[in-house]
């Protein structure tokens, strides 16, 4: 959805959220211009720290979307928070269950609605001793599949000093550098039409990491490492761990 159109508990929670978020970071980000500021859009992230989301919503936000997120249910559990986070309608995933399905489901009809869906490909943090990107998911391949939406990469980097995953450790220091980046729509106009087969689904995917993967080492500075993830075939995964955080 557009800013304009956000109701009270969005509102409340950007006077609640960003004022910290403008005092915990000192931003570098480039790109904006690349996410469209209307219409259904589909945004594909990396993913290095728990802390990375507020990082994320807070760029999206300000080039003038809200992010709609797809989290894990537990985190809904939670009270208070969970209540909110339904009011400023993110889409929770049950884990493990039959209704798992449901958040691509909601991801989809939000995104047919005009609404900006962000989706971690890799489905978690990355577990990458490095911090970068793991082999993808599919959720997003699908998401785009049903909608043909905008696929929009989005990287960032340095949410890991506020929490770093790899020690779980938490450090709320002011100003601490994060860089997000937003590259061009990616072209999968290849795929369009397609049936949403493992073997199209795969393919997607690795555009969609491959991407996230060039962008992060742009930024980063550094080369990546060699891609294992290529080398292997495809597996069928349990929809309900597509795009959690």
């Amino acid at each position: 959805m557009a800013r304009r159109t956000l109701g009270f508990w969005v509102r409340f929670a950007v006077v609640v959220v960003k004022p910290v978020m403008i005092v915990l970071t000192r931003r570098r980000w480039s790109g904006a211009g690349h996410l469209p500021p209307t219409g259904g859009l589909i945004i594909v992230a990396n993913h290095v720290s728990h802390a990375d989301p507020l990082v994320v919503a807070h760029y999206v936000y300000d080039a003038g979307r809200w992010p709609q997120f797809l989290g894990k249910q537990s985190v809904f559990d939670v009270p208070v928070v969970g209540w909110l986070l339904h009011k400023v309608r993110q889409i929770p995933v049950r884990r493990g269950t039959t209704d798992a399905g449901l958040a691509l489901d909601a991801a989809e009809a939000a995104i047919q609605a005009g609404d900006s869906v962000v989706i971690y490909p890799e489905g978690t943090t990355t577990k990458h001793p490095d911090l970068w990107p793991m082999r993808g998911r599919t959720g997003a391949a699908r998401l785009w599949l049903a909608t043909g939406a905008p696929v929009v990469p989005v990287v960032t980097w340095g949410a890991q000093a506020i929490f770093d995953p790899r020690t779980a450790k938490l450090r709320l220091r002011p100003r601490t550098p994060v860089t997000v980046a937003a590259g061009p729509p990616i072209d999968l106009s290849a795929y369009r039409g397609a049936e949403p087969t493992a073997a199209t689904l795969h393919e997607i995917t690795e555009l969609v990491m491959r991407r996230l993967t060039d962008m992060l080492a742009e930024i980063r500075g550094e080369s990546p490492p060699v891609p294992e993830r290529v080398e292997t075939p495809p597996v069928p995964e349990p929809v309900d761990q597509e795009g959690q955080r």
